[in-house]
């Protein structure tokens, strides 16, 4: 009997040792490179958004969270969009995809006409309108 359990033990052990050494080493890859980070969850994103709709091929998006969506209800896009809801950018195909990854749906797409494009944090502008110079 004290044999079966030091035999579980060990398997749980293993297992919980297992699971903390790959959270830190993903945490370690973003603390190390946050654009290799930014890109690897850009592409996880895209994989599951891609079994959903068809993506462009051969794009990386930018990717932006939805974190006050009070301020952004007064335009189309975001009129369902709730706290944490994805935004995938596709520059190339000036295409945007707003994404609920808790629902794993897509609540909206629309096309983006970027014109002199800048990157710049996403934030809301003080008058609440969402622009695409804010991404």
């Amino acid at each position: 009997m004290m044999r079966f359990s030091r035999r579980y033990f060990l398997i749980l052990f293993l297992i919980v040792l297992a699971i903390v050494g790959g959270y830190f080493y993903k945490n370690k890859i973003s603390y190390k490179n946050p654009e290799l980070a930014a890109e690897l969850e850009a592409k996880e994103l895209a994989e599951k958004v891609g079994k959903l709709i068809l993506l462009p091929k051969d794009e990386v998006p930018t990717i932006a969270t939805v974190s006050d969506p009070e301020v952004l209800k007064n335009q189309a896009f975001f009129k369902d969009a709730k706290r944490g809801d994805k935004v995938l950018i596709f520059t190339n195909a000036k295409k945007a995809i707003l994404y609920d990854p808790s629902a794993n749906l897509i609540i909206n797409v629309a096309p983006v006409n970027l014109g002199s494009f800048q990157a710049s944090p996403i934030a809301p502008s003080e008058s609440g309108i969402f622009t695409p110079n804010e991404f």
